[in-house]
């Protein structure tokens, strides 16, 4: 690795990750000054995998999404941080591009970094692949929020950029494991919203946002040009829409049977 003018940490945390991190960890290996994993109670040979690359290799309990990213962010010393996906992978444009920041002096205090989604065998550049989610920032005064399913990073005030170079993102293996993992963070999203006391609009606002979801993402946001795959993404979108609101209906719908039940 090439001794740069700021230092950067990776973390990644992990369960059964095996088949895909390695590549991840070969894209951002020449430009990490230590790499930190999080793996959760792997099943195959994730941890085998990540020794390869660093001994900073922990094995913890499952507390959620933005408690994981936390601890792994914890124990962090860089001047930058680089929280990236086991699933994803830096092309040679955006490592060169993040080599070239940590030996400039930028005054952003974060980065956004444009996602290439492959799935299915064909890469989307449109919908809601054609988002950058924020993974670079700068570790002092940064934190995750405590979100179950969709965290986010709190950034210190001051300019969030965007890179121009691709985040490769191979995400879902095959169809099962998108109706797995779509089920699952809708039912999160639900309860998260339950916990919080939102109002979902009951089943008429949830079937109104899986509408709204599916004409955002194929239409406003070309979803139609990444072709059949592409009408097949938004479709799913709309379901998980659908299925969060949906599965709020049921929580306070059993909150109000409760209630009649205990003032009898």
């Amino acid at each position: 690795m090439t001794k740069r003018r700021q230092s950067l940490s990776v973390t990644v945390i992990t369960k059964n990750e095996e088949d895909r991190l390695g590549s991840c960890l070969d894209s951002v290996q020449e430009l990490a000054d230590e790499i930190i994993v999080l793996d959760s109670g792997s099943t195959d040979h994730t941890v085998d995998v990540a020794r390869r690359y660093t001994d900073q290799v922990w094995v913890t309990d499952w507390p959620g999404y933005g408690p994981q990213k936390q601890r792994a962010l914890e124990k962090a010393t860089g001047d930058w941080v680089l929280a990236i996906d086991a699933d994803e992978v830096l092309t040679p444009e955006l490592q060169q591009e993040i080599a070239a920041m940590l030996d400039g002096d930028r005054r952003e205090v974060a980065y956004c970094l444009p996602w290439a989604v492959t799935i299915f065998g064909k890469r989307l550049d449109h919908g809601r692949s054609a988002r950058a989610p924020l993974r670079l920032f700068r570790r002092e005064g940064a934190r995750f929020t405590d979100a179950q399913v969709h965290e986010t990073v709190l950034l210190p005030p001051g300019k969030v950029g965007t890179m121009k170079g691709r985040l490769l993102h191979f995400t879902h293996r095959h169809f099962g494991e998108t109706l797995y993992k779509n089920a699952h963070y809708a039912w999160l999203g639900a309860r998260q919203r339950h916990e919080s006391g939102k109002k979902g609009g009951g089943l008429v606002g949830a079937t109104a946002r899986g509408i709204l979801v599916f004409l955002q993402v194929y239409i406003l946001r070309g979803g139609f040009l990444d072709g059949s795959v592409g009408f097949l993404m938004a479709v799913m979108y709309s379901q998980v829409a659908f299925n969060k609101y949906a599965g709020l209906w049921t929580l306070q719908r059993q909150d109000r049977l409760q209630g009649k039940t205990q003032d009898r």
